[in-house]
């Protein structure tokens, strides 16, 4: 049967990133030793989650923490949650103002669902993880602010601020997804600065400018680069910043699916009613287990700081090997680790021919080429809204070892050195 379906599903696209990730399996099928760097996950036999994590999940199952949990989550983790966040990140939230979900996905979503009616606008950059796919979702029109690589592809207020006057949201993402750099203190201010100008400047019959704010990756910070939430620079913002945030990345535990949500009450109200509609949100038993653990600050602080060098040490090995490359005289550029599990790589080898004379006619070539002849697996920009034909890739370190690391460059080199032009 091909009779119609919705608008909405029959206008949905597929993944660029399944598609890559499909074609990696086919090659591993067939016997290939890839190293793929594609996935923004965690290897548990390489970055597990927090043992004493896992042991009050075990603990929580054992004593039957297996009903349906409140719809705002349970409220120990919501308590340990303020707690934490007040004592990380100096911003002070109320449990009415924080709402516990499967991860992060549901919730922004739902801020998306709660803010945003069809052919309202929305801004976002580029590139940037699935704003496009989430705008698209709610029939809501896209402003996309394209970075580039001298800003560290991060938005800027100077790029923002034409485009605020009649849009309903922002999405921010510090650490950025997928580029594994951030927002320093003084642009966030500056953006800050014209969010709450562009609100005071609104009636209050008409909708004001939410930021949705991302900051999954917030712990994983390197060297002198910090971290800054809006409500930390300016307590106004407290009224239009909807924040998402989680253990996944903080803690390797992205199949742990607990996320929470910060924002004003009367929009995480909202929220609540929408995700209680959903079901969407995590196991009581992980909820439990992770009011447990944020409470226990000695194990966060010990394992932050072993987890943290494991994957600034994997960053900086790729870093470093990409400089070496250049140095060369390969055509390939990094930018320096910030944070995050991802290092932003360029990788410029279109118009060049491989050994048996193909043409390596677009940047797709180039991506099909670098998988099957240095069995490296990456994930282009293109996938996060870019340019089809960008050299830029995002670099995923979560399932990677050291001495992959190694022998990667050995076959990256060689492939490169077999291309003619």
């Amino acid at each position: 049967m091909n009779s119609p379906l919705s608008q909405l599903a029959e206008s949905l696209v597929g993944s660029e990133i399944v598609r890559i990730g499909n074609a990696i399996n086919d090659q591993i099928n067939a016997g290939a030793k890839i190293y793929n760097y594609t996935i923004g996950d965690f290897a548990p036999q390489v970055f597990p989650i927090p043992k004493e994590l896992l042991e009050e999940i075990i603990k929580a199952y054992q004593n039957g923490a297996t009903n349906y949990p409140p719809a705002t989550g349970v409220p120990a983790l919501r308590k340990a949650v303020s707690q934490f966040i007040e004592r990380h990140e100096g911003i002070q939230y109320a449990e009415n103002e924080i709402q516990i979900a499967s991860g992060g996905r549901p919730l922004i979503y739902a801020y998306f669902k709660t803010i945003v009616d069809p052919g309202d606008k929305v801004i976002y950059a580029i590139p940037s993880w699935n704003n496009n796919h989430y705008t698209h979702l709610n029939s809501g029109v896209p402003c996309e602010i394209l970075t580039t690589p001298e800003n560290d592809f991060m938005p800027t207020a100077e790029d923002l601020k034409p485009h605020l006057s009649d849009a309903v949201l922002l999405c921010l993402c510090t650490p950025q997804n997928p580029t594994g750099t951030t927002l320093n203190q003084s642009e966030l201010e500056k953006i800050c600065d014209l969010v709450l100008a562009e609100n005071n400047r609104r009636p209050e019959s008409v909708k004001k400018l939410y930021v949705l704010f991302d900051q999954m990756y917030w712990t994983l910070t390197y060297g002198q680069t910090k971290h800054f939430h809006p409500v930390q620079l300016r307590p106004e913002m407290k009224a239009y910043t909807l924040t998402v945030d989680g253990i996944s990345k903080a803690f390797s535990a992205t199949g742990v699916r607990v996320g929470w949500g910060l924002g004003p009450e009367r929009v995480m109200a909202k929220v609540k009613a929408l995700l209680s509609h959903v079901g969407a949100w995590a196991p009581m038993a992980e909820q439990q287990a992770t009011a447990m653990f944020l409470n226990n600050d000695t194990a966060v602080t010990t394992f932050l700081a072993d987890y943290k060098k494991h994957l600034e040490e994997r960053l900086w090995k790729l870093y470093n090997g990409f400089e070496a490359l250049q140095a060369k005289g390969f055509p390939v550029e990094a930018i320096q680790p910030q944070a995050a599990i991802y290092l932003t790589i360029k990788i410029d080898l279109k118009g060049r021919k491989t050994s048996e004379g193909k043409a390596l006619a677009t940047q797709n070539d180039v991506t099909e080429f670098l998988l099957k002849q240095a069995g490296v697996g990456l994930v282009p920009f293109l996938c996060f809204g870019a340019d089809k034909e960008s050299p830029w890739y995002r670099v995923s370190v979560g399932t990677s070892t050291i001495s992959d690391i190694e022998q990667m460059f050995t076959n990256l080199e060689a492939a490169i050195k077999s291309l003619s032009m």
